[in-house]
């Protein structure tokens, strides 16, 4: 049998075919018959899928991944996994770089690809922090999601309450749902109450 395994770190992944969809069809063309996938970092050992497909492997078959980074990030623990793939009898096709061995040329190869892996993800959590301290230092910088309404909604969504109209009026009225409007009404209401 031939298994594939496909992973994003995030939702709204899609760029250079890195997509879960993207993925699933290149494993389906190279001849996977049954395709695992995750939604998470690589670093986690953790990964549902990848654990129910490691369950699921089994002498003789075959697991295959369109690159090296989507089953391992880190060094050590992507060399442990094809130990452990590799001493089960199960073979491990990587897409982009052809079919892994136990030899000592295919074990040269997959260590170095994996110390890449490892060290692009490095690069990518360094160039975050310094991003995120670089903004921490600009003035009226805020951490999180951005605020989705303007203050000139609010205000006005907060007016249309007040002159009496309901919650579910000032929603058709606004857009903004009723849980906003009184979540935003009872931290204006405790606001007023500080001042």
């Amino acid at each position: 049998m031939i298994y594939g395994y496909a992973r994003v770190s995030t939702k709204g992944q899609a760029k250079e075919g890195n997509s879960l969809e993207a993925q699933a069809a290149a494993l389906k063309a190279a001849g996977a018959e049954k395709v695992y996938s995750d939604v998470m970092t690589g670093a986690r050992a953790d990964r549902p899928g990848l654990t129910a497909l490691l369950a699921a492997v089994e002498p003789g078959d075959t697991l295959m991944v369109t690159k090296l980074d989507r089953i391992a990030r880190s060094g050590q623990a992507g060399a442990a996994l094809f130990e452990d793939l590799l001493s089960r009898g199960v073979a491990v096709h990587i897409l982009n770089l052809g079919k892994m061995d136990d030899s000592p040329t295919g074990k040269l190869i997959r260590n170095v690809m994996l110390c890449f892996a490892e060290f692009e993800r490095d690069l990518i959590a360094e160039r975050t922090a310094e991003g995120k301290a670089l903004a921490r230092q600009k003035p009226g910088y805020r951490e999180g999601r951005p605020k989705k309404y303007r203050p000139a909604q609010i205000d006005h969504a907060m007016a249309l309450l007040d002159e009496g109209y309901s919650y579910r009026q000032v929603s058709n009225m606004t857009g903004i749902s009723k849980a906003t409007l009184g979540r935003m009404r009872q931290e204006r209401r405790l606001k007023d109450k500080k001042l």
